[in-house]
């Protein structure tokens, strides 16, 4: 099996060529539910002279194309009225419904647990999605809310949908959903991780709070897994110390001490800090090269340091423009990633530089 590498093709394909139990670690952040379209979809059949090749509509209500709208609905999202062409997008997050995005996601992470070691972990980053609203969604939209030239969709994956719960402006729960359904496809749910993010993309509503925060959960396979808890250790602070060093025999107040042992005993050994917690206070970083929302390193480093050792390898099946693998053999990992977009693999390739990449 070649190792530090890209393979180009649908994840539920190339998960096929990797080995049983050959992964030690798996980071990676799946496109969301109804966020964007990364632009995968190609068109098959029909009449190469239409013009849905060049429009490449999902919603369009300009009123050249509003009559087929209003007659067709979201039919023309997988067939052009015109020819018949058939619209075939394997990317994940544009599915019409959340069940049929879990289902999805459920399926993909069987195959993960087919590659994955006994002992291994998955660091699944998921963030949420709401129903209804007019959502603009640019596959060349960066981190930081600036887009740049491009044809700019709109993308309401509920604005048909009809569902027996979820309403117009309820939040899916989209986390919650593919996590719940994981454990009850038999991983072991082990943590929700908050990823706060002190610069979150600034948002217009104003009957909500701006959202700062992501999910990252803790998946395994086993009851027992490998999980270094020293290499993500904080460091204790000082105000911590100081109350740990205290006497409690030699205070005064309005209580008696039941116990007189001395000073107070530290959970764990302050010299190597104190154990993670589960909220990371971790902010976005654009990358200039990728118009899409990137990991920040620290993000995945923080995973991978707790996840592997030196020598194991880490997969990515959502690689994008190649964070996990970037930090992973920074460490001193292994890595394979897969990633559909062939945009976002040369993307990957300059990132590394003349450091060693197979695209297979």
């Amino acid at each position: 099996m070649k190792l530090n590498r890209i393979l180009q093709g649908n994840v539920l394909d190339r998960l096929k060529d990797l080995p049983d139990r050959s992964i030690q670690c798996v980071v990676t952040s799946p496109p969301y539910w109804g966020l964007r379209d990364y632009g995968t979809a190609e068109w098959e059949g029909g009449d190469e002279d239409c013009k849905h090749k060049e429009k490449e509509l999902r919603n369009d209500t300009s009123e050249k194309w509003k009559s087929m709208e209003e007659t067709k609905g979201f039919q023309y999202k997988k067939e052009c009225p015109e020819c018949g062409a058939k619209r075939v997008d394997k990317q994940l997050g544009l599915e019409e419904t959340p069940e049929e995005y879990v289902e999805k996601m459920v399926e993909v992470f069987r195959h993960i647990k087919r590659v994955l070691k006994h002992d291994g972990t998955v660091w699944l980053n998921l963030g949420d999605s709401y129903c209804g609203g007019k959502r603009k969604s640019n596959p060349k939209q960066s981190m930081n809310g600036e887009k740049e030239t491009g044809h700019e969709i709109e993308y309401t994956p509920s604005r048909d949908m009809n569902h027996d719960i979820i309403k117009p402006k309820d939040l899916v729960g989209i986390p919650w959903r593919v996590a719940f359904a994981l454990q009850q496809d038999g991983w072991y749910l082990r943590q929700d991780i908050i990823w706060h993010k002190p610069n979150p993309m600034p948002e217009s509503v104003q009957d909500r709070c701006t959202k700062s925060h992501e999910y990252i959960f803790l998946l395994t396979k086993s009851a027992k897994y490998f999980y270094d808890n020293d290499a993500i250790r904080e460091r204790t602070k000082e105000s911590t110390l100081q109350r740990l060093n205290q006497n409690i025999n030699k205070q005064s107040g309005s209580y008696t001490p039941s116990k007189g042992n001395g000073n107070m005993k530290a959970v764990g050994d302050l010299e190597t800090g104190r154990n993670k917690r589960s909220v990371w206070k971790i902010n976005t970083q654009p990358y200039k090269e990728a118009h899409f929302a990137v990991f920040p390193p620290e993000l995945p480093e923080l995973c991978i340091k707790a996840g592997s050792s030196e020598g194991d390898i880490v997969l990515d099946p959502f690689f994008g423009s190649g964070t996990t693998g970037w930090v992973a053999q920074r460490l001193g990992r292994k890595w394979i990633g897969i990633e559909l977009n062939e945009e976002y693999i040369k993307i990957a390739e300059k990132r590394f530089q003349q450091r060693e990449l197979f695209v297979a």
